[in-house]
């Protein structure tokens, strides 16, 4: 074939023939010289019927299980070696994977994509053709020693598309004779060439149909996971369902307590489950809650966030974990899924897609699942409340049917609830308690409640009981009228005792008088200290202010004088228009009722100067109040009907309470009390004593002691300041010393112009200048105007 044009047969299976090839090849076959060499043509004959093969066998198998077994078959034969392997590329995991036929199964094997000469091929694009093995770094000796095969040669090209992409490669081993050249090289890259689309057609069809798979799968998990209600059974469902989906060993779903700032979750504990709280900044899991991202650790010993006390703790060996965040419709964190342990390697790209989808999923499920907790926690919480509560409380629909009654209400019908539940109410309370048929028709025709106190319910016994009623409408949260809900409070003696106490005296009080027995209450005598305040020039105020404001100012004054008395241990008796009596000692007795009622006397006058400050802030006017003080025996106890019991003192005591109280405005002082109140009292700082008087009405004379505990410090200095010409001036005044007693008041007023007792004295000395008493006078001023 000398002097002819060379030509390169191999272009024929190349499909790159152009027209200068094909004159080329008339002009070599019509040639003088023309002669073919036997073994070029076998060559070619060989390629060509692998090529048919190849195009006949691929063509159309959508099955790279099928597939690659077969063109590694192909390739082996076709290249008369011992063994070959074609590897694809899997962009998820950036691995290389075949699968072979082993033991009648097909395998998938997957390596590293720049691993060994196969993933250097696959990295370059380029072909390798390597003679000895064993003289190749790149080469894998520990594959050999673990099988016992003896690789020697080696030939590798990539894998390419037709848009001349890598899209794998195949390593064929140790040619059967001689060594692996060019031509092996050259018929290598045609077959692969060849069975590129048919791969990579495979490879979309495989992707197509697992994801037709895992969406039916996820359909079915999904259609289980969303019937389930029960919040308990729902978290068991998802991690299972997780774990299943991934190929996992163990998946563990945390909820978020946005309250505690917790993540909680559900494990199995014998036949039931415990609860297992942690913080939701702690681990894997809670960085997956500070960064709202996936995290994917494949080895989870190297990451330092792991906690490897969990796995000692429950002998479990964690290897790698998937966790990411669940979140709702509204971009809130509700929770973390936690997946641990693949079977088979690391969790891949794809596990993150498909964990992705499924925590997007199960979200509505947990939020449903979470409102039903709810409003079955709600329920019962509902159910407990009308369980406890002492009042009867009835629900009817809108066709006055019963479809509720709690204990109480069955317990005052004396009915079980089968008598009353899904019964018509008319039928229920019969004509003996038409009555209450009337009040519920009232407020369907009213549409508000209706109200009845203390009247009697005729119970299937004979017996009456005495009920509070109270019928209002039952409304829909749209405000829809939907039925009737009654109310029946059992007014028994001790609920009307305790009714009728809890309006004066603190509940602590009133418990100790219930625990006590009725004998606490009866009438008896008793060593009380009795407290009156009155409100200054009130007709006054109130003509000013208009009956609504003055109802307004005297609710709200009385609501912060009746706190300070209940905080002190006291009682109130009663309201007298604007003035208050109070109790200290009756009906239970303490050693501090006169500290106590001395107290409540300075702290009242303390709360009156905050009450005045907001009086000003709202534009009204100031007020002033006196208070009286008196310690001594009184006759306590319940008076009243059945129908209404009040619990009162009575006696000189009060009197004189309320007559002190009076003299405030006459020494222009502000708190007085009696000798017996400070006579019982730890300390006298603060006190001066006042005068001698007998009131009107009360035989025995009285030592009146002013307070002034409750002044500002700089009234106080004035006090002390003043105090000793006071004293002096009220010795030379029960001497008859009337002219030295004026001198030293006036000394005492100088100190303290504002002093009310001081310029009192000083009138009542110039009164005795003028109307001396009599001989046998004792110092005591009777006072007929109080």
């Amino acid at each position: 074939m000398s002097g002819q044009h060379e030509f390169d047969f191999g272009k024929i299976f190349e499909g790159t023939l152009e027209d200068a090839d094909l004159a080329a090849i008339r002009s070599h076959l019509t040639g003088e010289s023309f002669a073919i060499d036997a073994e070029q043509v076998a060559d070619l004959l060989h390629q060509y019927s692998v090529i048919l093969d190849v195009v006949r066998r691929f063509s159309s198998e959508p099955s790279l299980d099928v597939l690659l077994p077969e063109l590694i078959e192909v390739v082996t034969r076709a290249l008369r070696a011992e063994v070959a392997t074609l590897f694809l590329y899997d962009a998820d995991t950036e691995e290389l994977y075949s699968r072979v036929v082993q033991g009648g199964e097909v395998n998938e094997i997957r390596i590293s994509s720049d691993a060994g000469i196969v993933g250097s091929t696959f990295r370059s694009g380029e072909p390798l053709t390597i003679p000895d093995a064993y003289a190749d770094s790149r080469f894998n000796q520990k594959v050999d020693k673990e099988t016992g095969y003896k690789t020697r040669d080696i030939v590798c090209v990539p894998l390419m598309n037709r848009a001349g992409e890598v899209i794998g490669a195949a390593q064929v081993l140790n040619k059967r004779e001689g060594t692996f050249g060019e031509s092996d090289v050259a018929l290598l890259s045609i077959i692969t060439t060849y069975a590129s689309s048919a791969l990579e057609h495979a490879q979309l069809f495989e992707r197509t149909e697992k994801a037709r798979q895992e969406d039916a799968r996820m359909t079915e998990i999904m259609a289980a996971i969303s019937t389930e209600i029960s919040l308990d059974v729902l978290l068991a469902k998802i991690m299972n369902a997780a774990t299943d989906l991934l190929g996992a060993e163990r998946s563990t779903l945390f909820l978020y307590d946005e309250k505690t700032e917790e993540l909680w979750s559900l494990v199995a504990e014998g036949a039931g489950s415990r609860e297992i709280r942690v913080p939701a900044g702690a681990g894997i899991a809670g960085a997956v809650v500070s960064s709202g991202e996936l995290l994917n650790i494949p080895d989870a010993y190297a990451d330092s966030r792991f906690n490897p006390d969990v796995d000692k703790e429950s002998g479990f060996k964690t290897r790698s974990i998937l966790c990411i965040p669940i979140v709702n419709a509204r971009a809130e964190l509700i929770g973390v899924a936690q997946v641990l342990n693949k079977s088979d390697g690391v969790f891949t790209r794809d596990d993150e897609r498909r964990l992705g989808a499924f925590a997007a999923q199960v979200a509505a499920a947990l939020e449903n699942a979470e409102l039903f907790d709810e409003v079955l926690r709600l329920k019962n919480y509902n159910e407990g409340i009308l369980k406890s509560l002492s009042n009867g409380v009835i629900t009817l629909d809108a066709e006055r049917v019963i479809t509720k009654a709690n204990d109480a209400s069955l317990r005052i019908l004396q009915c079980e609830e089968p008598q009353v539940v899904g019964k018509d109410s008319c039928a229920v309370f019969g004509t003996d308690n038409a009555w209450i048929a009337k009040s519920i028709d009232y407020v369907f025709k009213s549409g508000s409640d209706d109200f009845h106190a203390d009247v009697d319910l005729l119970q299937p016994n004979g017996e009456t009981l005495s009920v509070n009623l109270t019928t209002s409408p039952l409304v829909s949260v749209d405000g829809d009228a939907i039925g009737y809900t009654l109310v029946l409070d059992d007014i028994s003696r001790e609920k009307r005792v305790r009714s009728t106490m809890a309006r004066y005296m603190a509940k602590e009080v009133v418990d100790k008088v219930l625990a006590a027995g009725e004998e606490a209450l009866t009438a008896s005598t008793h060593e009380a200290t009795v407290l009156f305040s009155d409100i200054r020039g009130f007709a006054s105020i109130s003509e000013s202010l208009g009956t609504h404001q003055t109802i307004a100012m005297l609710n709200q004054y009385f609501e912060e004088m009746v706190e300070v008395i209940f905080s002190n241990g006291g009682i109130l008796d009663k309201y007298i228009g604007d003035a208050i009596m109070a109790v200290f000692g009756a009906p239970m007795t303490d050693p501090y009722d006169a500290e106590n009622a001395v107290r409540v006397a300075t702290e009242m006058m303390q709360a009156l100067q905050l009450f005045n400050e907001r009086q000003a802030e709202e534009d009204g006017e100031p007020i002033e109040i006196r208070i009286g003080v008196c310690t001594g025996e009184v006759v306590a106890g319940t008076i009243g009907s059945t129908k209404r019991m009040e619990y009162t003192v009575m006696g000189d005591t009060v009197n004189m309470a309320a007559r002190l109280e009076s003299a405030n405005k006459y020494y222009g002082t502000e708190v007085l009390m009696s000798a017996s109140t400070a006579n019982q009292l730890s300390s006298r700082d603060g006190l001066r004593e006042i005068d001698m008087v007998r009131v009107k009405g009360i035989s025995q004379p009285v030592t009146v002691y002013e307070s002034l505990r409750h002044c500002t410090d700089e009234r106080r200095a004035q006090f002390n300041a003043l105090l000793p010409h006071y004293d002096s001036a009220v010795e030379a005044y029960r001497e008859y010393r009337w002219d030295d007693a004026i001198g030293l008041f006036r000394k005492a007023l100088d100190i303290c112009p504002e002093d009310g007792a001081t310029a009192y004295y000083i009138n009542r000395c110039e009164f005795f200048l003028e109307n001396p008493p009599p001989e046998d006078w004792d110092g005591v001023w009777t006072d007929r105007r109080t």
